[in-house]
């Protein structure tokens, strides 16, 4: 009889201990999943955001080029100015095409860069084109090295679009030419080019912060 009430407890605490395990592993490959979701979650919220910021950015910029066009599309600079014009338009066609596919919200403040873009382009010509140049060498170096950090990002985060990130190095290293260009065009000639230029970079990133999240 003794031996009989033994192996019952033995039994039930066998049963206690193997539904515990259970539990346990249930719960361990509940958290595994919700983790995985959450990674998933993340991931797509790094993508939104930098395809958002980027459309608009490039939408901006070709904004800045048409203001810049307004004022000195006549003179010697004008076809050099719509080149860049031209690139910034292919930038801005690429990623309407993403912002579709991956159906991605723009930001709601693009009618203020539509304004806002065209407004500094067109004031910055009136100013003379060295001033127009400063412009676009401010603008691209925040912007190359906006492209910059989200390459990072997106690496450090393990995402693998390759279209995404191929299409971000391209425009980097156009941006990075668009710099080039205006130094080379005497953008440092510019009245009051240091304040000028410092403020410039300031509204841009401004933009850009904006532009991520709204």
């Amino acid at each position: 009889m003794n031996s009989l009430i033994k192996t019952t407890k033995i039994l039930k605490k066998t049963n206690i201990i193997r539904s515990y395990c259970t539990k346990t592993n249930n719960t361990s490959t509940t958290k595994n999943v919700l983790s995985d979701i959450e990674k998933e979650k993340l991931k797509r919220q790094i993508i939104e955001r930098i395809i958002r910021v980027d459309h608009a950015g490039e939408f901006g910029a070709a904004r800045i080029y048409e203001g810049q066009l307004a004022i000195l599309g006549n003179t010697k600079e004008g076809p050099l100015i719509r080149e860049m014009a031209d690139q910034e338009k292919e930038h801005q066609a690429k990623f309407n095409q993403l912002i579709y596919e991956k159906r991605v919200r723009p930001t709601i403040l693009s009618p203020i860069w539509n304004v806002a873009g065209f407004g500094l382009g067109y004031v910055s010509a009136l100013m003379g084109k060295e001033a127009a140049m400063a412009v676009t060498v401010a603008v691209e170096t925040v912007i190359s090295d906006h492209y910059n950090d989200q390459l990072r990002q997106l690496n450090d985060a393990g995402i693998d679009d390759k279209e995404l990130k191929e299409t971000i190095k391209k425009f980097r290293d156009d941006e990075l030419e668009h710099m080039h260009i205006g130094i080379e065009h005497d953008a440092e000639l510019a009245p009051l080019y240091k304040p000028f230029s410092e403020l410039v970079k300031v509204g841009t990133k401004t933009a850009i912060w904006l532009s991520t999240r709204v």
